[in-house]
C-alpha cells in the first residue's frame, strides 16, 4: 500500500517573488538584492540585511508596504490548488511570519513553517529568530518519520538540505550555478514540469 504523500515547497522564488529583491527595487538599495540563491549562509545574509535597514532607517512598515503590493507568481495559485486536491502541502520557508501574512492570504492560507522577527515599538527590526537550525530538513525528516512519502521543491542554497532529505527533491527555476553544484536534483522550469515530476514520483493522479 502506498504511503500518504506530502509536498514541501519553498515560498520565495517558487510561489511568490523574492521579497528582498522587491524591497531593493522599491527603495533603490541594490545591496538588498542578494538572496540565498547567491549566499549560502542565511545567518550572515540576514545580519547583513538588518545592518542595511538600520543604515537607511527602514522599518518593518516600509517592508510591509512593499509586500502588500506583491502577489503570487503567475500560475502559483492553480499549482497549489492542484497539489491540495491530491495530497498535503506544507510551505517551508526561511522568511518571517511578519512578512508572509499578506502573501499567504493570496495563496489561500496553506500551512507555513517559518521564523519570527523581533521588532521594537518604533518598528525597527532589531533581531531575527530562527525557529530551529536547518528547519526545512528537520521538517521533512519529521514528516518521513510520520510515514509520509515526501516530495520537495526549492530554488536556492537553503533548500538543498530539504531536497536531499526528501524522498524526491526537485529544483524549480534555480540560478544556473546551483544545478552544477547539486546535479542530483532534477531541474524544473515551469509548474507543468514540476507537476509532472510530482505525479511520477508520488504516483499522483
Amino acid at each position: 500500500m502506498q504511503k500518504p504523500v506530502i509536498v514541501c515547497l519553498d515560498l520565495e522564488g517558487v510561489l511568490v517573488p523574492e521579497i528582498w529583491i522587491n524591497v531593493a527595487i522599491k527603495t533603490g538599495i541594490d545591496e538588498l538584492k542578494m538572496t540565498t540563491r547567491e549566499m549560502p549562509d542565511y545567518d550572515a545574509l540576514m545580519k547583513r540585511r538588518l545592518a542595511i535597514l538600520d543604515q537607511h532607517k527602514l522599518t518593518i512598515h516600509d517592508i510591509q508596504s512593499v509586500i502588500d503590493k506583491m502577489g503570487p507568481l503567475e500560475g502559483a495559485n492553480d499549482f497549489v490548488a492542484w497539489i491540495r486536491e491530491r495530497c498535503q502541502v506544507i510551505i517551508l520557508s526561511d522568511t518571517f511570519y511578519q512578512f508572509a501574512q499578506p502573501l499567504m492570504r493570496q495563496l489561500g492560507f496553506p500551512t507555513l513553517f517559518c521564523n519570527q522577527l523581533e521588532i521594537d515599538p518604533a518598528g525597527r527590526i532589531v533581531n531575527f529568530h530562527m525557529r530551529m537550525p536547518n528547519q526545512k530538513k528537520h521538517s521533512v525528516a519529521a514528516f518521513k518519520s510520520l510515514n509520509f512519502f515526501t516530495m520537495a521543491a526549492g530554488d536556492a542554497y537553503n533548500d538543498t538540505a530539504m531536497l536531499g532529505e526528501a524522498d524526491a527533491g526537485f529544483f524549480f527555476c534555480p540560478p544556473d550555478h546551483l544545478p552544477k553544484e547539486f546535479p542530483q536534483f532534477p531541474v524544473t522550469k515551469t509548474y507543468g514540469e514540476l507537476q509532472a515530476r510530482f505525479k511520477e514520483a508520488g504516483n499522483l493522479k
